[in-house]
């Protein structure tokens, strides 16, 4: 009954945080449609046409029926071509009287609602030019880091890494410069979802987990999905002792965590070592992932790491465990296990080996020194390998 209160106090306050906060950038929630889309959510492609006509994304529709063969409106293309050119040429008459008639600061609020427009409507290559356009007119640091945010903004809603990394690296010059603390929070929040979204899930989960508890990044996702990445990036790279003092037991964390299903009990049992709990929920957990844009293209790979991170904490505990033994922990046969277990042995990622006579897994603790001269012998053949290469080159 404690537990049941104490969730439901959690979704109030989760849902009161939600309300409070700054709607998700259209931008990105076009995006978001155009995924379900994809793969065919109920009810995405009435939600998705509903969207285009709000934001009268007339180029966003255009490409997204390049792409998925969805079927054309002649009606809505014809009002919306309309409706653009008259906006456009609204916010160009205002640029010009601004240029003509008024001070820099209105130049560049022109600008910037110029810029803001074709975001909206999906025009991306003229709404990075005007962005740029924009940034070349701003002075102060905090405006001009909005600005650049927003390009990294478009840049997230088409994964377009390119685009992403160059801006991230020009907020960051910015923010040598000044900045304050809330940009820099949101900064962080942008990098980690790129990092996320370029599968780096080490370098993303640091950066979620020192945004979590200045979050305001709402532009770019609600404090739930916030959560959920958190969350899952952890699973994947941090320890045992971290997870359960800085992820599971973190108010930020619980606040919404029972909200998105399966995710506590998941999350519980591995702090838990309730490894047959965490096998079951976990094809739950996947089909999750595999419906998010920014991690849905990894998810075979978020599959085997987290089976690899259960194995590695299970058999750390022990020096040799029979394999009826540990097949029952987590709830498989031991034939499956052994497949399992073999698959990862021979990729290296576990520190074991087999022994199929007596049925017992045996763990060998791998040896740090002997492991970095590996490592330096093999860069050092990778080396000699593109010297000899280049020397063939030159002389030909």
């Amino acid at each position: 009954e404690k537990q049941q209160l104490g969730g439901s106090r959690a979704g109030v306050h989760c849902k009161l945080m939600s309300e409070a906060a700054a709607e998700q950038d259209i931008v990105l929630r076009l995006a978001e449609l155009r995924f379900q889309l994809s793969y065919g959510k109920a009810g995405a492609d009435e939600a998705l046409i509903e969207a285009v006509t709000e934001a009268k994304a007339l180029p966003f529709l255009s490409r997204v029926r390049e792409d998925l063969n969805l079927s054309s409106h002649s009606d809505l293309d014809a009002k919306l071509k309309i409706d653009n050119a008259e906006e456009e040429k609204a916010l160009e008459e205002k640029l010009k009287d601004a240029r003509e008639n008024l001070g820099e600061n209105d130049v560049r609020e022109a600008l910037l609602a110029r810029a803001t427009f074709l975001s909206r409507i999906g025009d991306k290559q003229r709404s990075i030019t005007a962005l740029v356009e924009t940034l070349e007119a701003t002075v102060g640091v905090g405006q001009k880091l909005d600005t650049v945010l927003a390009a990294i903004r478009v840049g997230l809603a088409d994964l377009d890494f390119a685009l992403v990394t160059q801006q991230i690296d020009k907020a960051k010059d910015l923010l040598e410069k000044g900045g304050d603390w809330e940009r820099r929070n949101r900064l962080r929040v942008y990098d980690a979802t790129y990092l996320m979204a370029k599968r780096d899930f080490h370098a993303s989960a640091k950066l979620f987990l020192d945004a979590l508890a200045t979050f305001s990044a709402t532009e770019l996702y609600s404090y739930r999905d916030f959560v959920y990445y958190t969350v899952v990036t952890c699973l994947l790279t941090m320890d045992r002792p971290t997870l359960r003092d800085k992820v599971s037991s973190a108010p930020e964390i619980l606040a919404c965590i029972l909200e998105i299903p399966g995710l506590s009990d998941f999350l519980n049992a591995l702090v838990k070592c309730d490894y047959k709990t965490y096998l079951a929920r976990m094809p739950e957990i996947l089909d999750g992932i595999a419906r998010d844009r920014y991690v849905g293209t990894h998810t075979k790979y978020i599959g085997r790491e987290l089976r690899v991170v259960a194995y590695t904490q299970f058999l750390a505990s022990y020096q040799s465990v029979t394999l009826e033994a540990m097949s029952q922990a987590f709830g498989v046969s031991g034939e499956f296990l052994d497949k399992e277990l073999s698959r990862f042995i021979s990729a290296g990622r576990l520190n074991c080996k087999i022994d199929k006579v007596g049925g017992i897994v045996e763990t060998t603790r791998p040896d740090a020194k002997n492991a970095l001269y590996q490592g330096i012998i093999k860069s050092g053949d990778n080396v000699l390998n593109r010297i000899q290469k280049l020397s063939r080159v030159i002389d030909i």
